[in-house]
């Protein structure tokens, strides 16, 4: 059984209900959903919550929400893994045989549909591999990145003051939108970065981190920009 997770508590503080509050005319979750359902891999899409206005939102989009998470899993400081292994091992008890679980967050409106196949391909390709993660590049070269301290700044990597940036290394970062693993994977790991994890690369103008109103207002323009870009 492969099955897509996604977490979606009720406390957001900085943006108030960010798991459904309207996007670009649906309800933020809903975007996830629907891409999780268009693939055409999981046999479920089951959300994670502990809020029962976020459960309604996601049975009017087809998600299956079969428990409520326990309180010690939906405070603020609760990493993701142990929501998804708590899924996991929900299932498991009830008698569904997990083979492959794909997290997928609730406010990921630029994960497509090719990402998610993607990202089942590297794992499927691999049997050596835990998980396989979206990622994309840093704006700016990394190692040319700066601290500040006593009103001075001085650079993180000094050795390259005075590389080009086209001669630097391309960083990467988690791009925050889907997770694949095997489920034994999610059930011994604590985090996703192993040694037996791929990369699934994103252009960077599809990924946008949304924990402020500033980030909310940049990803309704570049979603919308997007579609319509397409639409020409």
């Amino acid at each position: 059984m492969k099955v897509a997770i996604i977490p979606a508590r009720g406390g957001s503080r900085r943006i108030p209900r960010k798991n459904i509050r309207p996007f670009c005319g649906r309800p933020m979750i809903a975007w996830s959903i629907q891409a999780a359902q268009g693939c055409g891999l999981f046999d479920r899409v089951v959300v994670s919550t502990d809020c029962e206005e976020i459960t309604k939102v996601a049975k009017d989009y087809g998600a299956w929400v079969p428990f409520r998470r326990p309180p010690e899993l939906s405070d603020d400081h609760t990493p993701t893994m142990p929501v998804i292994r708590h899924a996991v091992q929900w299932l498991d008890h009830n008698h569904h045989q997990v083979t492959q679980v794909c997290c997928v967050y609730a406010t990921a409106p630029f994960l497509e549909v090719s990402d998610l196949l993607a990202g089942y391909q590297a794992l499927q390709s691999d049997p050596q591999l835990d998980f396989a993660f979206s990622v994309t590049t840093f704006d700016f070269p990394v190692w040319r990145g700066l601290r500040i301290q006593d009103n001075r700044v001085e650079m993180l990597w000094p050795e390259h003051q005075l590389t080009r940036s086209q001669d630097l290394e391309t960083a990467y970062h988690d791009a925050g939108q889907f997770y694949w693993g095997r489920a034994d994977a999610f059930r011994r790991h604590d985090g996703f970065f192993t040694a037996q994890s791929a990369p699934v690369v994103l252009p960077a103008h599809r990924v946008q981190d949304i924990d402020t109103p500033e980030d909310w207002t940049r990803a309704e323009l570049m979603f919308l920009a997007l579609k319509s870009m397409r639409a020409a």
